[in-house]
């Protein structure tokens, strides 16, 4: 032979597999006559497919080895060069080196095929996010069809070979080039890459085995969650074709505002406005929690006192351990967070009005003098204080 292969590939007699494959991909993009501009290049490029043929196929290789011509009736100037003008280049050889096997006969697609996993929204009270609750929830999704079975043939039927591909899934096409006669495979048009065909498709499902429906999942929703988090059911998403195995539901939760307790982390806080009398003399008031919406608990146990220091000014916050919301996947709970407001009274009739002259006289107040505060914080600053 007038060419060593060895030498063709520039790799070394003891190269593996692996490095053949990756020195005649390099070598087929450099001389691959659409892209390569050397006058030589079609020739080259010749010469090194029919390296690549004899080097990465085993018996070919040991043959060659051995002094032996693995390629039958090519000649000493490789004239025949083993199937470019005789029996047709096999493109998938050089598809499989170049692209990793992407081109290499695959046979039929099967038709059972896992389902797509599918995303939903559950709105949630902050009650349900807070204490937990098993909700039912419609989904409207892929399902397998109750009539076939998810096999998409009528009763007493099922596919057929196909006679186009006769079973293979693949068909091979014949293009003529410079190098001869290229042989690609592609998906059977007839069957779609299946191999089979469905001559009597089921009437419910049209052959996919699979309809949509809307169904309804009980889904359990623990204690502590917050909107964004997602709860997670196996199998319980899009059914696949064919029959094939359901993907999974994520349920995003989204947590509804509410109109008197605001949520922080697991803290809750609320504003309770207190008469000017009661925020000076002090007192004990009750305020209403959370559990005041669960059906399950006894209405004495929705309430709890808090105690409001003399002397106490508005926007004073008072932290009730163990009435927040319970820790995800935690124990214990957070605060409930109580922030007073004093509420100034608008209206007075005259025997108030002479009450509260004479506490100015006796405290001194008749002619104030008023401080200006520097921090300017209004009351959201008051309240963003109290709550961080």
């Amino acid at each position: 032979m007038s060419a060593d292969y060895y030498e063709v590939l520039g790799v070394p007699r003891d190269a593996t597999a692996e490095q053949i494959k990756k020195a005649y991909r390099k070598l087929a993009m450099k001389y691959h006559p659409d892209v390569a501009e050397e006058p030589d290049a079609a020739d080259k490029f010749k010469e090194i497919g029919e390296a690549y043929e004899v080097l990465h196929d085993p018996n070919k290789r040991a043959m060659y080895d051995r002094g032996g011509n693995p390629l039958g009736g090519a000649g000493a100037n490789f004239g025949g060069f083993g199937g470019f003008s005789g029996g047709g280049f096999d493109f998938t050889n050089l598809m499989d080196a170049m692209f990793g096997g992407a081109t290499a006969s695959r046979g039929p697609r099967s038709r059972v095929r896992p389902g797509q996993d599918a995303l939903v929204e559950l709105k949630l009270t902050l009650a349900e996010a807070a204490f937990g609750i098993t909700k039912p929830l419609k989904t409207d999704t892929q399902v397998v069809c109750t009539r076939c079975n998810g096999a998409g043939t009528n009763s007493g039927t099922g596919p057929v070979t196909c006679s186009t591909c006769h079973g293979a899934g693949q068909v091979m096409t014949v293009q003529r080039s410079i190098i001869g006669d290229i042989r690609t495979s592609q998906p059977c048009p007839a069957c779609r890459g299946y191999g089979t065909v469905i001559a009597d498709p089921c009437g419910e499902c049209a052959g996919e085995g699979r309809v949509r429906a809307t169904r309804t999942i009980n889904v359990k929703i623990p204690p502590g969650v917050a909107s964004g988090n997602r709860v997670h059911l196996a199998h319980q998403g899009e059914a696949g074709p064919g029959g094939g195995p359901a993907g999974d539901l994520y349920v995003e939760l989204s947590v509804q505002h509410h109109d008197v307790f605001t949520r922080n982390g697991d803290d809750l806080e609320l504003v309770v406005e207190v008469p000017m009398t009661a925020a000076a003399l002090g007192t004990t008031v009750s305020v209403q929690t959370l559990e005041a919406e669960r059906d399950d608990l006894d209405p004495a146990d929705g309430s709890v006192e808090v105690v409001i220091p003399p002397g106490t000014q508005s926007h004073t916050r008072i932290a009730v351990p163990g009435h927040g919301v319970p820790r995800l996947q935690r124990s214990g709970r957070g605060d409930l967070g109580v922030t007073f407001v004093v509420k100034t009274p608008t209206k007075l009739d005259e025997s108030q009005r002479e009450l509260l002259r004479q506490l100015a006289e006796v405290r001194q107040e008749t002619q104030p003098e008023v401080a200006v505060s520097k921090q300017g914080k209004g009351v959201l600053g008051w309240l963003k204080e109290a709550f961080s």
